[in-house]
Parts: structure tokens; C-alpha cells; sequence
């Protein structure tokens, strides 16, 4: 069940949320544990399993690091050991399920082998909640909370429906507190429901009709294609994920709301920023501090070691994150090798001064051939649709055919996609021009519901909306 569907619009939803506000607020943490199992199992019962097992180990093992901890002070020196077995079997959770076969490929491919591939199918979400549970574990190793003993109480920060199948990572620590106290108010509950409808057009009126002509053209071999056409796909697919993965975090952010959560913000206008290194700080904010803080500080981050080769640890394993795939991997690499030279230049003091536009300019074309690798199905294909982008593939430079894929419908909301990726919502949403409050709040609220009726229609009438996070 994904949140830009019917079922979760007007049946799921209302539901939930009509019987958590009749609940007894005692009962209510309870509540929200068995209704987000539930949520989950939508999408295979088994796999429930797994997300229970990853809820014991972290549970169980974060209790005996604390036991350790505060009771058998001659059993210190065994934290790392536990610690160590945390890690190893949230990691060979994660391996299994995502990697092995990717793992036996490659032996294969590389020592010309036949090992039998298992085709294991990747439960939703495994890379999310694996990360939730990993940083829960090390920071009650590191002393950063308290352990919870209570394992419904921690059920809730791994399976919490809203953030559960495409995120933000949210920390144990982020909402320890709301756990046990949270405010249920009205002008929460309607911030909420406007956040909630922000995120479902931007998923199915920009990023669903951008995944329609992105497909389309990747759907195609590179030799079939022309470098605008090319272009055309990667922007297009520039756009969608966008939207698609920020649109997801609205729509997460806006039902904690309704629930009485505050979730921290998971993208913040990354396609306006002026270095990759700002890009990083924007895209997928839960991630990147998540890897800044559980891998590149630990690693030595800028003080200690190879900053250079931290970063490339890190943004190697943010590739592999992503997806059981070379292509990921190499996107990942290549951002890192970025990075590093950005860093180069800063830490030389080489100081040119440079216009802001060709700033911009530079950063997103950098991302936009960096989407590129993480949209195609492998590297072979990466390479030779980056070659037509460029003029060095087989295909002519013509530009015939383009406008079958921008027919009028497309060409409005690819345009509606490259203005809304900047923060002109804000002023536009913001009705500022408007003096009187109360005018200014009924047109605000009106609009809103316009979006929200058009957003629905759309729902109600697609027959493509493509669940991107399947990989995750």
C-alpha cells in the first residue's frame, strides 16, 4: 500500500486515524504499533518477520550493552563485543536480503562461475529501518539515550507507518520524547493535512507524468536515441526523483503531524545549491547526516586519517545503499571524487571567484549526468546513453521526435517541475500580498483543496505511478 493511492486515501487513512483519536492516550502508542504492522504486511506477511527480528536484535542486544554498562563493571571491556554483534547482524540482514545475489553475480561475472542465483525478493523499506536500528544501538553505546525497555515504545520507531517504506530516517533520538509526550492539536493536525496534500501532487501530478516520459525514453537502447532526446530523459528523470522522493517526505512529515510526531526535514531545495558539497547538505538530508554521523565522524571525518579517503568510504557505501548494483556504486564514487576536489580547492585556499549562475550551472550538471548512472539499468547502458548525451554515440544530433514526448500536458508540468524546484512555492503558497488574515487563510485553504481535488483526479484516472523505493 503506498500513500498516493485510494486505498490508503480514503480507507486506510480516515480509519486510523478516526480510532487513534477515540484510543485511550494511554493506549495509543500501542495502537499505532498494530496498525503500522499492519500497514506493512499489505506487502507480504513474511516480511514482517524480518522487520520483528531487526526490532529483537537491536532491542535485545541495546538492553544487555546497557546491563554491561551500569551493573557487571567488570564486563565493560565486552561492549565492543556486543557492539560488534549488533552491527554484524543488522548488516547481515541487510546483506542477504539485498546484496547476496548482487554478491554471487559478480563472483560469477568475474571468475567465470555458475553459482545459482536465488532471486531473493527485497523487502520494502529494509535499508530504512536497518539504519533506525543501527543508530539507535550505537548511540545507546555511545551514551547519547537511554535505553528503551519497553519494545513496543521502540516498535514504534522502526515501524511507524508514515516514515516506514520510503522515509526520512528517523532517529530514535529525534523522537524519544514524543514517544512518551506528544501534542495532538488542531493546527497541527491541519498543518499536517496541508503538508500531506503538497507531497501527494508533487508525487503524482509532477513526479508520476515525469516517470512516464523518463521511461519511455530509457526504455529505449542508446543507439536509438538522439542526444536531445537523451537530455531530455535525464532532466525529465532529474525532476521526477525529485519530486517523487521529496514528495514521499511531505507526505511522511505531514501524517507524523496528524499523529502528534514532528519529523526533522528531509530535503531542502537541493537542485538550487552552488557546489555538490551544498547539494549534500540539501538531498536526502536524513541519509547524509545519518552517514556523517555514524560513519565519516567515526572514520576520523576531518580530523583524523584521510579525509579524502573517508569520503570516498562513505560515498561508496551511500551508492551501495541506494541499490545492489555497479551502476550505484559508481554513483556513489563519483560524487565522492567531487567532493574531494571541492574539498581540494578549499582546503588550498585557491580562491577564484566565481559568478553565482555558473556556480549553479556547474552543480547541476554534475547531478544531472551523476542521474544518469543511478537511473539506468547497468553501466554498459549508462555509459552508452552518456555518450549520445555528448555527441560521442552512434545516434545523429537531430532532434526529431522530441516533441512526441513534450506533447502539451508533459511540456506544462515538466515546466511546473523546474519552477516548483525552486523556492518560489513558498512565495506563491505564502499569499503574503494579501493584508487581511482572514482572506489571505481562505484563499490559502481553497487552494490547497483545488490541489488536493486535482491531485486526486489524477490518482483516480493514472494507470502509471511507479513505487521507486523497491530498491530500498
Amino acid at each position: 500500500m503506498v500513500f498516493s493511492s485510494i486505498i490508503f486515501i480514503f480507507g486506510f487513512l480516515p480509519i486510523v486515524l478516526l480510532l487513534y483519536y477515540v484510543c485511550n492516550k494511554e493506549y495509543r502508542n500501542i495502537y499505532l504499533a498494530i496498525v503500522s504492522f499492519l500497514f506493512y504486511s499489505f506487502g507480504g506477511p513474511k516480511y514482517l518477520i524480518i522487520m520483528c527480528i531487526s526490532i529483537l536484535i537491536n532491542y535485545s542486544l541495546s538492553l544487555l550493552i546497557n546491563y554491561i554498562t551500569n551493573v557487571k563493571e567488570e564486563l565493560k571491556r565486552n561492549r565492543r563485543l556486543v557492539l560488534f554483534l549488533i552491527v554484524f547482524l543488522n548488516l547481515l540482514l541487510l546483506f542477504y536480503f539485498k546484496y547476496f545475489d548482487f554478491t554471487l553475480h559478480t563472483i560469477n561475472g568475474i571468475f567465470n562461475t555458475s553459482i545459482p542465483i536465488k532471486n531473493i525478493i527485497l523487502p520494502i523499506g529494509i535499508s530504512f529501518y536497518t539504519f533506525q536500528g543501527l543508530s539507535y544501538s550505537l548511540d545507546v553505546y555511545m551514551g547519547k539515550i537511554k535505553v528503551q525497555k519497553n519494545i513496543i515504545n521502540l516498535a514504534i520507531n522502526f515501524s511507524f507507518f508514515p516514515h516506514l517504506i520510503a522515509g526520512p530516517i528517523v532517529r530514535f533520538k529525534d523522537v524519544n520524547d514524543q514517544i512518551y509526550h506528544r501534542e495532538c492539536t488542531s493546527d497541527k493536525f491541519v498543518e499536517g493535512i496541508h503538508r500531506f496534500i503538497i507531497g501527494l501532487a508533487k508525487k503524482v501530478i509532477i513526479a508520476d507524468n515525469m516517470a512516464y516520459v523518463t521511461d519511455q525514453i530509457f526504455g529505449l537502447e542508446p543507439s536509438n536515441l538522439t542526444a536531445p532526446i537523451a537530455w531530455l530523459g535525464i532532466i525529465c528523470y532529474t525532476l521526477q526523483i525529485y519530486f517523487d522522493f521529496s514528495g514521499y517526505s511531505d507526505m511522511a512529515i505531514g501524517l507524523g503531524k496528524m499523529f502528534g510526531f514532528e519529523f526533522l526535514e528531509n530535503f531542502n531545495y537541493p537542485y538550487i545549491s552552488k557546489s555538490i558539497t551544498e547539494f549534500w547538505r540539501r538531498w536526502h538530508i536524513s541519509l547524509s547526516s545519518w552517514f556523517r554521523d555514524y560513519l565519516y565522524i567515526p572514520l576520523g571525518g576531518n580530523r583524523k586519517g584521510n579525509v579524502y579517503f573517508n569520503l570516498i568510504v562513505v560515498f561508496f557505501v551511500t551508492g551501495l545503499w541506494h541499490g545492489a548494483s555497479w551502476n550505484f556504486i559508481v554513483w556513489g564514487l563519483y560524487y565522492g571524487v567531487f567532493l574531494i576536489f571541492e574539498r581540494i580547492f578549499k582546503q588550498f585556499n585557491i580562491n577564484i571567484k566565481i559568478p553565482a549562475p555558473i556556480k549553479w550551472f556547474y552543480t547541476i550538471i554534475v547531478v544531472i549526468i551523476g542521474w544518469v548512472f543511478f537511473r539506468s539499468p547497468d553501466l554498459t547502458y549508462a555509459i552508452g546513453y552518456l555518450k549520445v548525451m555528448f555527441g560521442l554515440g552512434q545516434a545523429t544530433l537531430s532532434n526529431i521526435n522530441i516533441l512526441w514526448y513534450m506533447q502539451p500536458e508533459y511540456l506544462f508540468i515538466f515546466l511546473l517541475g523546474v519552477i516548483f524546484s525552486f523556492p518560489i512555492k513558498n512565495k506563491l503558497l505564502s499569499f503574503d500580498f494579501i493584508k487581511n488574515k482572514k482572506t489571505r487563510f481562505v484563499i490559502y485553504n481553497f487552494s490547497l483543496f483545488c490541489l488536493f481535488i486535482i491531485a486526486i483526479v489524477y490518482v483516480m484516472s493514472s494507470t502509471y505511478s511507479p513505487f521507486i523505493y523497491f530498491r530500498f
